[in-house]
């Protein structure tokens, strides 16, 4: 079964009465009155695909001012480029066509340039030292402790070269095949597959010597490990970045896998990955309104008709 696109793209919830209007129209007629001057039908149109964009930008970068400004650029990629669609293929692949391409070919982030490999990594985690929690501690700290857990396996992710990490996370992440996978980056088959193949050998090998997770004799212990975020800075218990505002999990928006794993290992720690929230909440207002009041905007569209 290919990926299923329809799922993951989850309608938000705004309280403007007018996109009641819009939410059982298609992309086709959501384009022709966006084109046509109407923001209620662009706000629909984003709203319907944006999700997706975010959350793979934020596996992409592993940070959110960083993901939020990353789909803000997309989207208005994809806003100014509509009337230029030429319905010849599904919007849906159009869109994340022009998504990844940006991905690709965007400027190094902070984020990317800070990591450097997967022994970098490592020995930054060896350097916080392992403050072993009490049951109550654990109890009470299980939402830092998740966060540390997100913030360590979106850090590994950064060790892949880009196109790598996009491969990664569309092939191992969210599932999506080899067919469909090629198609969207515009390679062979054979490549992506190839590509992927490495990905999941050199992040589970990583995982496999240090990680605790599904190995209990490796010495990484997220619990352990929660403090000594919290103080160098990596987790902040007032402001979580992944572990908030999120109502499912990449694996219930995901399709079903259908390319094989290499091994029984691997699997295992795919699932880990698919559990990840699937942010859908704080970014959504927040990017359609940055959109909205630019002012590159006006020139295309009659943002003041809001039918």
């Amino acid at each position: 079964m290919p990926f299923d696109f329809q799922a993951a793209l989850l309608f938000c919830n705004m309280e403007n009465p007018f996109l009641s209007n819009y939410r059982n129209k298609s992309d086709e007629e959501l384009i022709e009155s966006a084109v046509a001057g109407s923001m209620a039908a662009l706000e629909s149109l984003i709203s319907r695909h944006q999700h997706y964009i975010y959350n793979i930008a934020l596996k992409m970068i592993g940070n959110v001012q960083d993901a939020q400004d990353i789909t803000q650029e997309v989207l208005i990629k994809i806003i100014t480029k509509l009337s230029q669609f030429k319905k010849e293929s599904n919007f849906r692949t159009w869109v994340y066509r022009v998504t990844f391409n940006h991905f690709l070919q965007m400027k190094k982030t902070p984020s990317e340039l800070a990591t450097i490999s997967f022994e970098n990594v490592g020995n930054k985690l060896d350097l916080i030292p392992y403050q072993a929690l009490s049951e109550l501690e654990e109890a009470e700290m299980r939402l830092e402790i998740e966060e540390t857990k997100l913030t360590c396996m979106n850090g590994m992710l950064l060790c892949l070269e880009r196109e790598q990490r996009l491969i990664f996370i569309l092939g191992e992440v969210f599932n999506v095949n080899h067919n469909l996978g090629a198609s969207l980056l515009n390679i062979s088959k054979d490549n992506f597959r190839q590509k992927l193949s490495r990905a999941r050998k050199d992040i589970y090998n990583f995982m496999n010597n240090k990680c605790g997770l599904l190995r209990k004799e490796n010495p990484c212990r997220c619990a352990g490990k929660t403090k000594g975020f919290i103080q160098v800075g990596k987790v902040n218990p007032d402001n979580l970045q992944f572990n908030k505002d999120y109502l499912k999990n990449i694996q219930a928006v995901a399709g079903l896998k259908t390319d094989e794993f290499d091994d029984f290992l691997t699997e295992h720690y795919a699932d880990i990955y698919q559990k990840h929230p699937f942010q859908e909440k704080e970014h959504t207002q927040k990017i359609f309104n940055r959109i909205m009041n630019g002012k590159s905007l006006n020139n295309i569209f009659d943002t003041n008709n809001i039918d």
